[in-house]
């Protein structure tokens, strides 16, 4: 039985619950400056890493396991545009490697 990735229903971790927790019970002093965040109803991956951000700080961590969404890459590569930063400037902002930047644009660009 072959379905489509769309119709497969995935569970994903619920990033609110689990930063609203974190923070009442290891920050409670960051709980203002991530309220808006923790008001949405669903986060996107970059969202999760503000927040991550704004807990801990940019603190770097290995990109091995991370993974983005389609949403994700075509928001990172919007941000190059609007900010217009080379790939180097946008990997070091995020934390990717220009290779990586580079398979992106070679698979979502907008023709």
């Amino acid at each position: 039985m072959d379905k489509k990735a769309s119709e497969i229903n995935i569970d994903f971790p619920d990033y609110i619950k689990i930063y609203s927790d974190l923070i009442m019970m290891k920050h409670p002093e960051k709980t203002g400056e991530c309220q808006y965040y923790l008001s949405k109803k669903k986060l996107s991956t970059l969202e999760v890493i503000k927040l991550n951000e704004i807990i801990f700080g940019k603190v770097y961590t290995s990109q091995k396991y991370r993974s983005y969404d389609h949403s994700t890459i075509i928001a990172i590569l919007d941000y190059q545009k609007v900010n217009r930063l080379n790939d180097t400037e946008l990997a070091n902002y995020y934390s990717l490697s220009r290779n990586t930047i580079k398979k992106w644009k070679d698979k979502f660009s907008r023709k």
